[in-house]
């Protein structure tokens, strides 16, 4: 969900890539399930002008805010999208096209309080969804040294788990962003100087993707977007890490192709990135992968 400022405006990243993968038409209904800022629901909705068949769906009470004073048509939702796909089931919806862009936004990033960033000193919060109780704070200070060393190495894929949770005991009670930030890179020590990124990039995404509950949530949301789609729809989802893509990519495959039972056919062959010109102005982008399937017509 990476989108940057440029004149208080936040630019989806991807946005031409996503036109180009959903295909919008007049008339087609559209459901964005991490909507953040609208930046790609306005890019659809532009080719559709059918706003009052468009479900906007967001985690997090500021994003929610930002949509209601943006679209006047569109259903917004404030839920999870694991949440909202189970009751759009339920409720027997379908669309002609599904956007999920997953990970953190830059206001998540940019705002010190949310506890996304270790560039300067913030709680750790790490909650999409500022109403759950659970925080960053209590994973780091209240799990054993075992668990921990679970979370960093599933979701952070950090070989140097084990010594980062170690650490991370020995050292609490941790409060800040910054404090846990320098505990990581202790636990680095010289091999600090010679990662390619910094060294509590992977320990802040895995407290991230563990208060989130993110991976969770997508594997159980993928069989349910499929579900929600309606015959020729488009699907298009883009992951920023590896974990992310990973459990995109098997299920597109286990359920597209050349098989005589699937449902699904790819839309991308392999994952489509950022241009060099996006780059330029909007750096994060450079970790985005999109894919996308279509519904086959029976």
């Amino acid at each position: 969900m990476h989108q940057n400022q440029n004149n208080n405006r936040h630019l989806p990243v991807l946005a031409q890539e996503v036109l180009d993968c959903l295909q919008p038409q007049a008339g087609e209904s559209y459901l964005d399930l991490t909507a953040g800022y609208g930046g790609h629901a306005q890019a659809v909705l532009d080719k559709t002008d059918s706003p009052g068949l468009a479900i906007m769906v967001d985690r997090d009470e500021q994003a929610i805010k930002a949509l209601k004073s943006r679209f006047s048509g569109p259903e917004i939702i404030h839920q999870d999208f694991y949440g909202a796909t189970q009751e759009l089931v339920r409720q027997g919806r379908h669309f002609d096209m599904i956007l999920a862009d997953l990970g953190v936004s830059s206001p998540h990033l940019d705002i010190v309080s949310r506890g996304f960033s270790f560039a300067e000193v913030s709680p750790l919060d790490m909650r999409m969804d500022q109403s759950q109780e659970l925080a960053a704070e209590q994973l780091v200070n209240e799990l054993d040294e075992a668990d921990l060393t679970g979370i960093i190495e599933r979701y952070g894929e950090d070989p140097k788990a084990q010594a980062i949770a170690h650490r991370i005991v020995q050292n609490r009670p941790i409060t800040d962003t910054k404090q846990l930030a320098s505990i990581v890179v202790a636990a680095y020590g010289r091999w600090a100087r010679r990662s390619r990124i910094h060294p509590a990039t992977r320990t802040f995404q895995a407290l991230r993707i563990a208060v989130n509950d993110e991976l969770v949530q997508l594997e159980k949301s993928l069989p349910l977007m499929e579900q929600l789609l309606a015959p020729g729809g488009r699907l298009a989802i883009i992951s920023f890490h590896s974990l992310e893509d990973r459990t995109v990519k098997r299920y597109f495959s286990e359920n597209a192709g050349d098989r005589y039972d699937a449902n699904l056919r790819l839309l991308t062959k392999r994952p489509v990135t950022a241009a060099s010109h996006e780059l330029s102005f909007n750096p994060r982008a450079r970790s985005a992968k999109l894919r996308a399937v279509a519904k086959i017509k029976i």
